[in-house]
């Protein structure tokens, strides 16, 4: 869908527009992508659940943020039918100059950590002890901060590094943040039988003063697990898009476009995933903040 209003810029997953001098709309679609791939079809109300959970987590976070609010109705521009398919799935929020640099924490050793790790170490993981395991919850939550790559993957950097590219100071406060943020994430979730295994923030400045950016502590800025289920040197289910990668991987794709079209019973378990992810997180039926949204 195409808004009458300026557009600012595409993601993976959101479409940006412009509002007014101060303000943007951040509109979190329903595409799901894999390996850099934007794959077919949609996931049904995957915006919504990315969309609720980052409310719900700027509503509690005592950190400051980009959010100002949900009503669309001072908005010009919007039909009625327009009005309809963004509710539940929009954000207007406060225009800041974004850092260059995602802000990554780690609670536990997996994925491209525990690669790096397991390969002789790296920016990431040089400083941990020699024995860990993958999977395995680490001594303390660590700061690791990466660059952001238009295209592809992200690179990890050494803390020196980022400071470089955002100043020593503002790094100092992004990971201050970041950790102490994480921290009552985890404590949140694990109250309610899930691992926050690691998550990525984004920051940026407005009026001199750092603030929280973008959506925040989603299954798809976070890697979620049950707790029940956690066990190092396993592979762990996620609440998240593994299930598609899983599927995908196993169809032998060589992940080049196009993608292999997603089954029915993929969408609906990759629906059901988010929405767990969304129900436990929250302690609130998914269907009641549909119809509050809607």
């Amino acid at each position: 869908m195409v808004l009458a209003l300026p557009h600012v810029a595409s993601g993976k997953v959101r479409e940006i527009y412009s509002v007014d001098s101060h303000h943007l709309l951040f509109v979190a679609t329903d595409r799901i992508s894999a390996y850099d791939v934007i794959l077919d079809p949609d996931i049904p109300d995957k915006g919504r659940v990315l969309t609720g959970l980052s409310l719900f987590f700027f509503d509690r976070l005592d950190v400051p943020n980009h959010l100002v609010g949900t009503d669309l109705g001072a908005i010009e521009g919007l039909d009625e039918d327009t009005r309809h398919h963004l509710l539940g799935r929009t954000m207007v929020v406060r225009r800041a100059e974004v850092l260059p640099i995602e802000c990554v924490v780690r609670g536990y050793l997996y994925g491209s950590a525990w690669r790096e790790y397991a390969s002789g170490g790296g920016p990431t993981t040089e400083h941990l002890r020699p024995g860990l395991r993958m999977g395995e919850r680490l001594d303390a939550p660590i700061f690791t901060p990466a660059t952001k790559a238009r295209t592809g993957h992200d690179l990890n950097i050494t803390e020196a590094q980022a400071g470089d590219l955002v100043g020593h100071d503002v790094l100092a406060e992004v990971r201050t943040m970041s950790l102490d943020v994480y921290r009552w994430a985890s404590d949140h979730a694990r109250e309610r039988g899930v691992i926050l295994a690691d998550t990525k923030f984004e920051f940026g400045v407005v009026d001199g003063r750092i603030i929280l950016v973008d959506e925040v502590l989603t299954p798809d800025s976070s890697r979620y697990w049950p707790a029940d289920q956690w066990h190092p040197e396993r592979e762990m289910p996620s609440f998240d898009k593994q299930y598609v990668r899983d599927w995908l991987d196993a169809t032998g794709w060589d992940h080049e476009p196009p993608a292999p079209r997603l089954p029915d019973q993929v969408v609906e378990g990759t629906r059901a995933r988010y929405v767990e992810a969304y129900e436990r997180i929250t302690d609130r039926p998914f269907e009641e903040y549909l119809e509050a949204a809607t």
